[in-house]
């Protein structure tokens, strides 16, 4: 299936099927794994083509074959095309990272009258950081989401969001971004940051975004075992983005690119049930004196962005909330000790970086993933971010109480509501 087949509408089938269209004609049912480096040609002329053709961007199916994997990788091509499919874009290309999907995005994005571009803040600590560094040869103006159209320059090559933002799930306005910034046709282009979303519950281009960005790493692999990046969005932009890849060599494996698509069928299963346990945690955490504020868009009544028909058709599987401190503050010394005696007393939630896996994942922002921004926004000291997984609510309500119990030096079973 490729992004401009017709495709059922709903992600379930979407997510089963996409990327398989080949499989019939190669005799097969499971997508096979090729771990070929290079490729012979029929003749040069076809090697010839093939190059011109990647060389452009282009796909070189048509022109002769892959001829080397850096370039063209049909494992690769195939979660592509379902990674596409999932999006509802017209293709998609993939990384060997989120931020190497990243850095191309904003690479091929640059032109050599276009080196402006415009953050939105907040947004994921290590973009952030790249963003502020310099290394890409790109002035940055940093906003908010309502002062987009105000950070605009002449110079302008694209506008970087986040949606829902790491790690305190707010929910930026992506058509009001992308109006802001002149429209879809003729405006300086966006790109968001969509990986806390998935395509499951949100799919930015819908609203005008030019490129939307995925850490594949996260729930689209889903099990924590791959690396992996991709960016979706028109074929004019995959093009520019498979000549960016093709020169920096960030490629994406195809063994990653196996077990990604391999994840895909259930990515709509795993969504919806995280979510439904993310929801019911985060409304058992906002009833807990033990806790200061709690992040998640289920806790906003009739929130205008969330929810069936808006933007984000659910509030998520991700939560952030606050352990105080002994001295009942949540950005304090006190509030950084108690969140580190909260993470060292779980025993079913790992205490670990990233995200979107089966297993539920509890990490510190301010000391891990935030630790590099250079701005840490309402990243307070005690602030633990949730990433649910598939066990049962109950019994990681059992954990997160227990390990309150114990940053809170209660002696016992805690009551926790």
């Amino acid at each position: 299936m490729t992004s401009s087949d017709p495709r059922p509408a709903d992600a379930a089938t979407r997510a089963v099927h996409a990327g398989r269209a080949d499989l019939r004609r190669l005799g097969v049912h499971a997508p096979p794994l090729d771990l070929s480096t290079t490729y012979p040609f029929e003749s040069l002329a076809d090697a010839v083509g093939s190059l011109d053709a990647m060389m452009a961007g282009d796909d070189p199916t048509e022109a002769g074959g892959p001829v080397y994997s850096r370039l063209h990788a049909p494992t690769v091509a195939r979660v592509e095309a379902a990674l596409a499919a999932l999006e509802g874009t017209e293709a998609a290309v993939a990384f060997a990272s989120g931020m190497a999907a990243i850095t191309a995005a904003l690479l091929a994005a640059r032109t050599a009258d276009k080196t402006h571009v415009v953050g939105v803040r907040p947004i994921y600590g290590t973009t952030d950081r790249l963003l502020s560094s310099g290394l890409l040869g790109l002035d940055v103006t940093w906003t908010d989401a309502h002062g987009v159209a105000a950070a605009l320059r002449p110079d302008t090559a694209l506008v970087v969001v986040e949606t829902p933002v790491n790690p305190t799930l707010e929910i930026v306005d992506l058509a009001d971004v992308v109006a802001q910034a002149g429209g879809p046709d003729g405006g300086v282009p966006v790109m968001v940051d969509s990986t806390f979303a998935t395509p499951v519950l949100q799919q930015p281009a819908r609203h005008g975004v030019a490129m939307v960005m995925h850490s594949a790493t996260k729930a689209l692999g889903g099990h924590g075992d791959v690396l992996a990046g991709v960016v979706a969005g028109s074929a004019a932009w995959a093009a520019r983005l498979r000549s960016v890849r093709i020169l920096t060599g960030a490629v994406l494996h195809p063994l990653a690119a196996y077990l990604l698509h391999r994840g895909l069928p259930t990515l709509p299963l795993r969504v919806q049930r995280m979510q439904k346990t993310a929801t019911a945690l985060a409304a058992r955490l906002a009833a807990d004196a033990r806790i200061g504020r709690v992040y998640h868009p289920s806790l906003v009544p009739d929130h205008p962005l969330v929810g069936p028909g808006r933007q984000m058709s659910g509030p998520g599987t991700m939560l952030s909330f606050e352990v105080l401190g002994a001295d009942g503050t949540a950005d304090t010394p006190a509030a950084f000790n108690a969140a580190g005696a909260f993470l060292g007393a779980l025993r079913l939630a790992t205490p670990a970086v990233s995200l979107g896996s089966t297993d539920t994942l509890a990490q510190h922002p301010a000391g891990l993933t935030q630790r590099v921004a250079t701005s840490g926004g309402a990243v307070t000291a005690g602030l633990i971010r949730l990433s649910v997984g598939l066990e049962h609510p109950d019994d990681l309500w059992a954990d997160l109480d227990a390990a309150l119990a114990a940053a809170s030096g209660e002696q016992g079973a805690a009551s926790g509501g």
